[in-house]
């Protein structure tokens, strides 16, 4: 079966213009996204009600206008709020979009210090502050001509992108010797998180996932907490039942099947979880889906 990506290596746009545009409707599309990161700058935009998403571990809440920038690296999830529904826009672009020769001066004065966590910056920027009221006419510019980014408004959004990254150093500030220290450790973190990825359908320790980390079982545990919000059992089953919930709704399995696969290996128990994180049995979120389909 299909692992849910970790570390998402997708190209966004193309290899000439890595830059493309989403949209996204929670839960009505997706439910959420697990925990991930990429090589590319994303800017994600609330446009109508309200979501979550969550940077290095901080859960931020936004509505309509509001935004976040997230670094290339950083550990993110996008999840319902409150049990509302959200629409937003994802903006995803590659550093490369930036470079122009070789050895380019600004590039390497303006972009690789955020790639080599040099500099950083303020993530989340309310509907209202300076930052957001500065960027938003270049944002809303770029939603209404998303289709045609690559036949007749190249230029509009390489001079859009261009000011946004201005505007990021301007709000950007020198790594800390502590900042560092603890983005360090939670880019360790991410070795517990292939090895869930890999090995989800396995008996998995809190010991073997600490040292695939290099960390004690005490300092794991509350780092990974930091990081994901949550234990690294409870992790661990949520991405199990996120799976779980995936091949439900894409294949004809038998639940039964489904669950052992997923490395669950009690039926009451999967069915309580499942029940606790989707309010649905596995069989009727499989039916729910399969309408919601047609």
């Amino acid at each position: 079966m299909e692992s849910t990506p970790i570390h998402e290596t997708k190209l966004h746009g193309t290899i000439t213009f890595p830059y493309s545009v989403y949209k996204g409707c929670i839960p009505a599309w997706i439910r959420s996204f697990p925990l991930h990161w990429h090589d590319d700058f994303e800017l994600i935009y609330c446009t109508q009600g309200q979501m979550q998403v969550t940077l290095w571990g901080q859960a931020h809440t936004l509505h309509a206008g509001d935004l976040i920038i997230i670094l290339p690296h950083a550990v993110h999830s996008i999840e319902q709020g409150d049990q509302q529904d959200g629409e937003y826009f994802n903006i995803l672009f590659h550093p490369t979009l930036f470079k122009g020769t070789e050895n380019d001066p600004c590039y390497d004065k303006y972009v690789l210090p955020f790639l080599k966590d040099e500099r950083t910056m303020e993530c989340f920027y309310a509907n209202g502050t300076t930052f957001n009221q500065t960027v938003t006419p270049c944002i809303l510019s770029l939603l209404e001509h998303r289709k045609e980014s690559y036949t007749a408004y190249e230029l509009m959004v390489k001079s859009h992108l261009f000011f946004l990254l201005h505007h990021m150093n301007q709000c950007s500030t020198a790594a800390t010797s502590d900042n560092s220290h603890l983005q360090l450790s939670y880019s360790r973190l991410k070795n517990a998180l292939y090895y869930v990825q890999k090995f989800y359908d396995c008996d998995i320790s809190i010991k073997k996932a600490a040292e695939q980390c290099g960390f004690s079982e005490s300092h794991f545990m509350k780092l990974f907490r930091e990081l994901t919000g949550m234990s690294f059992n409870a992790y661990l089953v949520d991405y199990r039942l996120e799976l779980a919930a995936k091949q439900l709704s894409e294949t004809d399995g038998k639940v039964i099947d489904i669950m052992e696969n997923c490395g669950f290996h009690n039926q009451s128990y999967f069915t309580r979880a499942f029940r606790k994180k989707y309010q649905k049995t596995p069989l009727l979120y499989r039916k729910t889906a399969r309408s919601d389909s047609h």
